[in-house]
């Protein structure tokens, strides 16, 4: 028997590569399409089947919300994968209608695609777009749209889990297909991007100064003059951090307003 076809929607290739790797290992998963926003999403929608969507909720172009209007009949069961704060997941939990959080951890992704899987048989397709529409007004009540940001993320070091809060991070570097965040001293491998962890760590706290670092602001100590008329930020380790020349005019403007 042929198994569920899935659909991953997405505008970051490597969540969407992720996701997949992780659906594929679920034996039960069949066909996996992939979209990068939701007209492409629509147009598959509209020449496959499709059991189950894996969607982002923010995306340029339209986001996870407005793809909800176009679902097919009968309705896939959908997955949403948020950054959303807890009282936006305990509004999933209530309603039965499943959420990852970003960063993907396998046993909670695990958990919400059996769940998933057993909403296909479950639920008929007038329930189940009933369901995501309220989940949709409960989350835009909660959000009001607004930027939501993690007070703290997990590491996984030496076999056990380290918590980390933002105002702890010095700065984070990318590193292949994930991070490197440099806490009180040590560093940790992240197993995310940096544009992932950009949107969710604090904006008024963090600042982009290189296509693959990002800084606490306050851990600059000051900024000196690099070769060809680059900039350097010291941190208050010693650490020097390259300015990107696109990232230059922006960290002059926000370092004038720290005082």
């Amino acid at each position: 028997m042929p198994g569920l076809a899935i659909l991953v929607v997405d505008d970051e290739p490597l969540a969407r590569r992720r996701a997949v790797r992780l659906a594929q290992q679920l034996p039960w998963v069949g066909e996996i399409g992939q979209a990068g926003n939701v007209a492409q999403a629509i147009e598959w929608l509209a020449t496959s089947i499709c059991h189950i969507i894996l969607l982002d909720i923010r995306m340029p172009g339209g986001s996870g919300f407005d793809l909800l209007r176009h679902l097919p009949d009968p309705a896939p069961a959908v997955v949403f994968v948020t950054a959303f704060n807890d009282q936006a997941l305990r509004a999933f939990d209530a309603r039965a209608v499943d959420y990852v959080t970003k960063p993907i951890e396998t046993g909670r992704f695990q958990t919400a695609m059996e769940r998933a899987r057993a909403a296909v048989d479950q639920s008929n397709s007038a329930d189940r777009i009933r369901e995501l529409e309220e989940v949709v007004a409960n989350l835009r009540a909660t959000g009001n749209g607004a930027r939501q940001q993690m007070a703290e993320l997990w590491v996984r070091a030496s076999g056990e889990y380290i918590r980390i809060k933002p105002e702890n991070i010095s700065h984070v570097g990318a590193e292949r297909d994930y991070v490197r965040i440099h806490a009180d001293g040590q560093s940790y491998l992240y197993n995310e991007n940096l544009a992932t962890l950009e949107r969710l760590l604090p904006a008024q706290q963090f600042l982009r100064i290189h296509r693959s670092t990002m800084v606490r602001v306050d851990a600059v100590e000051r900024v000196k003059s690099g070769q060809f008329h680059s900039l350097i930020a010291v941190l208050g380790d010693g650490t020097e951090l390259r300015v990107g020349r696109t990232y230059t005019a922006a960290i002059r403007a926000r370092l004038a307003r720290r005082d």
